[in-house]
């Protein structure tokens, strides 16, 4: 078992310096207690739960020594912990944030400084390619000028030719949100590729984009496999960011209608639909519940619906209008297990019932689970 340094002062793995079998062990028990007295089926592991994260965020900061520095906030706290090695990041990620440090103070680039408002490097984010290996990195400043950025551009994709595309973005805010409003491309297209259960994705900076690839394709074929779709079925994927679920499963079905409130979103979508020549998806910019209500009051069919909505979970609106469409099945994917638990006692009072419980890690060392569950209509 590998040992994590910075354990102690970063907060974001709970279960560091425990045997991933154990971890697994403790999930499983969590998940059953929660759900019971259903049956719960055993977790689904990783093969490798190190270096996962495809998905990186870092923030910039000066340490005593006067040396630029990148890492993540201390839990409940504003304060950067320097991390050089992180244990389940990407370590190509990795290495390009211990270069891009080495590059700042060798061109004594300033990180920014909140209370300040003064410096340049505020966050970098780096997404890697599971599959194409290709990667997106964005600097976030803190102004709109950045001193030298040729120089730096230069010698970073000296050093890193695997870099497919840079952008960089501007936030000069006191917030906690990393980026920014406007981009502006300095190399490549601005977006990369990936490939998800055999569907290609066009991913930008605000994309949203399961940060585990490799669990994530076990969370989508499970659910697919549950949904159980045939060539005559209409397939509702509501909260269907890109078009992920939507995507994977319209090969299999007659027809499927994609829902999401984010409209960059439902543009990568329809962008997404178009690369892989799939012409049986149709995709929606709208509140789900007012989508719903729309939807119901046209009286159009639904023969399996699939859900995978923000940690919040969905409002009971939209689940009674769910219901009221009578789909013979509901394939509910959750990141918040509690919050999950509540909609679907919801639902079990409209006339659903639990058949499958299916938990995932998708997070290892953290105390996170995926769940997937399959309602049947009674």
């Amino acid at each position: 078992m590998k040992i994590c340094q910075y354990a102690k002062k970063c907060g974001g793995c709970q279960y560091q310096g425990i045997e991933y079998s154990k971890q697994l062990e403790m999930k499983q028990a969590k998940m059953n207690e929660l759900f019971k007295p259903h049956p719960v089926l055993p977790i689904i592991g990783q093969e490798n739960p190190y270096n996962y994260r495809h998905k990186v965020f870092a923030t910039f900061s000066m340490s005593k020594t006067k040396k630029v520095t990148c890492g993540i906030y201390e839990e409940n706290s504003h304060r950067v912990v320097p991390i050089e090695d992180c244990l389940i990041q990407n370590e190509k990620a990795n290495a390009i944030l211990k270069t891009i440090c080495e590059i700042a103070n060798k061109l004594r680039i300033q990180p920014f400084n909140e209370d300040r408002g003064i410096g340049i490097l505020r966050h970098a984010y780096l997404r890697v390619g599971y599959h194409t290996n290709q990667i997106l990195l964005v600097f976030v400043l803190g102004q709109q000028v950045f001193p030298g950025s040729k120089e730096f551009m230069k010698i970073l994709r000296e050093k890193h030719p695997e870099i497919t595309t840079i952008c960089t973005q501007v936030n000069a805010r006191k917030t906690s949100v990393v980026l920014g409003e406007q981009e502006k491309v300095l190399y490549g297209k601005g977006t990369i590729e990936d490939v998800l259960c055999g569907i290609k994705f066009q991913i930008s900076s605000k994309s949203f984009y399961q940060v585990n690839p490799e669990q994530t394709e076990k969370l989508y074929a499970k659910a697919i496999e549950l949904a159980n779709v045939s060539k005559n079925d209409i397939v509702l994927d509501a909260y269907c960011g890109i078009g992920t679920i939507s995507l994977i499963v319209a090969k299999y079905a007659k027809e499927v209608v994609g829902v999401e409130v984010n409209k960059v979103a439902i543009r990568d979508a329809i962008n997404n639909a178009k690369i892989n020549q799939i012409k049986n998806s149709k995709f929606y910019a709208e509140d789900v519940s007012l989508f719903m209500r729309d939807y119901v009051q046209d009286m159009k069919g639904v023969d399996i619906a699939i859900i995978d909505p923000p940690r919040a979970g969905s409002d009971e609106r939209f689940l009674n209008l769910l219901a009221s469409l009578k789909a013979k099945k509901i394939v509910y994917v959750s990141c918040n297990p509690e919050t999950q638990k509540r909609d679907i006692k919801v639902l079990e009072k409209k006339g659903y019932k639990i058949s499958i419980i299916q938990p995932v890690d998708m997070f290892p060392f953290t105390g996170h689970v995926e769940t997937v569950v399959l309602m049947s209509k009674k």
